[in-house]
Order: C-alpha cells, then structure tokens, then sequence
C-alpha cells in the first residue's frame, strides 16, 4: 500500500519563532514516520503563507532534513539559518527494511555518493564506520552528491551493493495538490475536515477494504483548513448520512464540490472534536491511526 501525506506550505503558520516553527515540523515528520508514509508532500497554500514568517521553502527544508538519516545530515545539509534549530526535532527512527537475502541478514541504508571513479565504480557514505567502494548496478548513472539506496549484507566484513529501491522511510516533495491527487498510485484520495462525513466505525470497516490499495490523505493548517485554503464553500462538503455505509464518490447528495482538485471523500475523522481547533500533526496522529488499520 502506498500512503502519501499532503500538508499545506502554511504549516507553521501560527509559530512564534523558528523553535516553535521547527518543533511542530518535527511532529509532522514523526507522524509521517509512525505510520510508514511513501511521501511527504508540501502543497502550496500561498494566501496563508503571507501572514507568517515561515514559508514553503522552509517547511520543506526542515521536514527534509528530519527525514534524512543522522548519519548523513551534516554531508547532506552542512550549516543552513532553515536549520538552527534542529536540535529540537524528535528522531524518527525509523524501522530498517529487511532485504531479501538467504540468511534475512541484509538491510537497506540510505547513501550519498562521495567520490565517482572510473568502471562505474563508487565511494559511498552509508554510516558505516568509513566511506565504501560500491559498483553502480548497469544502466545507472550517479553522481557525485546523489543519494542512493544500499543493501547491507554483512557488516564484518562489509558486504554491500547499491540497489534500485526505495530507502525507510519518507521522501519530501513540493508539488501542487491536484499533481498529488492524480498520481497513478494515489489510492483514495481523502480530504480531511470537520465538515466532513464523520467517521464511524462502520464506515471504517467499509472504507478500510478499499484502503489496502493505497491513499492519499490531506490535512490543512492552523486556523486554515482545507476548505479556506483551497476556496471550497463548506455547505458545498457532502457531509454524507451519518448511517452505515460508503460510497468514495458521494452520489447521495448530488452535490459538488467546485474548485475540486480531484477527492474522492471529505472525511471527519475526529467526529467528537472538543476543541476548537485541532493541530495539523495531532489531526495527523489521529486521522492515520484509523485509515491504517488493518482489516
């Protein structure tokens, strides 16, 4: 299952300093963590960004830093004013994948490629104790400075190989929100808001079957949900009949939801809210320890 996370560009729109600012960025990546997300996706939300001191540019940067492995950061980043507060960031430890190999020993690290020689042949930083001499797999170019994915098989003596697969954990991206939605692989795409079809545990159960093929849940911003950001009139939300049942396209209203970029379900999946406003990485906690429940 591919699950892809969207947060709006205005994330930390409400955060006093860059402490405060980095702090909450690092809950969203802890988050995205927590629940194996594929992608981190940073939409646009540039009516909000307006009115704070912490844009796209420099969520995006934090959350990109909080997703690459400590042992590459200072290689990966060196010294950036988007980082100076890094410090408070939650690790993410993230859950190493296990290769495919007889013994179940080999593992998947996450690389930068240090030094490009002749043959195809390669120094690669994974954490190890030093930089290893790897062989790019034919047909693939690397440059130097280029993260690249590597099976560990054996530490003492070190056995490796640079592998065409995805690390642990999460990438960062920065695309618009209907790019996000309309990706070959973006499940059902759920929009996230207290306006909302409000989440039951039969409509869970309906809904979780159809979960298993992936999914792509956006989230709005403090003070800002989706609704304001993307100019959607809430009465317009088919909220949906509070009984059993789902349907990803609502067809029960017959209403639309224009300017639509492309939801299947606009879901409130914290029904007995009882605070007026709920934070982006608490909605997050919230919403995706029930969409990843298991049947």
């Amino acid at each position: 299952m591919t699950l892809t996370v969207c947060v709006p560009s205005s994330l930390a729109r409400e955060a006093e300093d860059q402490r405060e600012a980095t702090r909450k960025l690092g809950y969203v990546a802890r988050a995205a963590a927590v629940f194996r997300a594929d992608r981190l996706v940073v939409f646009p939300d540039r009516e909000g960004e307006r009115r704070q001191r912490w844009g796209g540019e420099f969520v995006a940067t934090v959350l990109e830093y909080a997703a690459t492995p400590p042992y590459l950061r200072q290689e990966a980043w060196g010294k950036r004013d988007e980082l100076r507060s890094v410090g408070v960031l939650p690790p993410l430890l993230v859950s190493p994948q296990t290769g495919s190999e007889p013994d179940g020993s080999g593992s998947l690290r996450q690389g930068i490629v240090t030094e490009v020689g002749p043959e195809g042949r390669v120094r690669v930083n994974c954490g190890l104790q030093h930089p290893i001499s790897l062989i790019a797999p034919p047909g693939m170019e690397v440059e130097e400075g280029e993260r690249v994915t590597v099976r560990i098989s054996s530490r003492e003596p070190v056995r490796a190989r640079i592998v065409d697969e995805a690390p642990p954990g999460f990438v960062v991206e920065r695309v618009d929100l209907p790019e996000a939605l309309g990706r070959e692989d973006a499940g059902v795409r759920i929009a996230t808001s207290r306006h909302g079809r409000k989440l039951s545990v039969s409509r869970l159960s309906d809904l979780a079957g159809r979960l298993a093929g992936g999914m792509t849940v956006a989230f709005g911003a403090p003070e800002r949900g989706l609704p304001e950001i993307l100019g959607v009139a809430v009465e317009d939300i088919p909220a949906g009949p509070t009984g059993e049942g789902f349907s990803p396209v609502d067809e029960s209203d017959g209403r639309s939801v224009e300017p639509d970029p492309g939801f299947d379900l606009w879901l409130n999946t914290i029904p007995r809210q009882g605070s007026e406003v709920v934070r982006t990485e608490e909605a997050m906690f919230a919403s995706l320890g029930c969409l990843t429940l298991t049947e």
